[in-house]
């Protein structure tokens, strides 16, 4: 059976485990990064779905899938918005690390040990979440086809990843990994990371219609993270199930 699993990435991730909560560890840099995720995620909802209200639990009745959710990172607070989440990780370790944290916190998270082309999940979902996992996947065909099974017809889909430039290069490998040692070397392989345009046509052959694509950029001087029309390093693409 294909897979979109790759054994050397969930590997080297479930490895590190341990660390998903500790601000200032290995995952510091998602840490920094969540908050400009979440942003953006939440907005584009918002919008999507016409929701008004601001109330605590505006994301209430929404049924939310986060697919390499890693230990929680972005599962946690859209579940405090009130969203139904569930969560899969192809690593074991992950997805106990996501528990346990959870249980911890007093959140109903149903987090699962699963690919996406392997999720026996009868309900489909509003909304599918992959972020900052295409490119460590294998099978991008079989990874989106997959997602288009599990999405509501006119449900949001968004995907964030690295841009396979020259910039990309020297800030996520050479910069993250060997100068500022933001991340473990040979988290990412610079190969993997997908062009906006290579994306885009991916998520069109299942389907898919872009609604939006939206770069993310480092500010060094505010220490933050914000949305920007930069694609050469990360970005974003929402799309729309057709």
């Amino acid at each position: 059976m294909s897979t979109t699993i790759n054994k050397e990435e969930i590997q080297k991730f479930s490895k590190l485990a341990e660390e998903w909560w500790d601000v200032n560890g290995k995952f510091k840099p998602l840490h920094m990064f969540n908050p400009i995720r979440i942003q953006y995620i939440t907005e584009n909802i918002k919008s999507h779905f016409k929701i008004k209200n601001d109330k605590a639990n505006y994301l209430k009745g929404l049924n939310i899938l986060d697919i390499g959710c890693g230990g929680g990172l972005i599962s946690e607070p859209l579940a405090r918005l009130g969203a139904n989440v569930t969560g899969i990780d192809a690593s074991e370790k992950n997805i106990k690390v996501a528990k346990l944290h959870s249980k911890k916190d007093g959140l109903q998270i149903n987090y699962l040990n699963a690919s996406p082309e392997n999720l026996d999940s009868v309900e489909k979902f509003d909304v599918i979440l992959n972020l900052e996992i295409v490119e460590h996947v294998n099978n991008i065909s079989l990874y989106i086809k997959s997602c288009n099974k599990l999405l509501k017809k006119n449900g949001l889909m968004f995907t964030a990843t690295l841009n396979r430039s020259f910039t990309s290069y020297i800030k996520a490998i050479i910069g993250a990994e060997y100068i500022l040692r933001w991340l473990p070397i040979g988290t990412h392989d610079w190969n993997k990371f997908l062009k906006p345009e290579e994306l885009e046509g991916y998520l069109s052959q299942e389907k898919f219609s872009t609604l939006d694509v939206k770069g993310l950029k480092f500010n060094p001087f505010s220490n933050k993270w914000k949305k920007s029309d930069d694609l050469s390093v990360n970005y974003i693409i929402s799309s729309l199930k057709n």
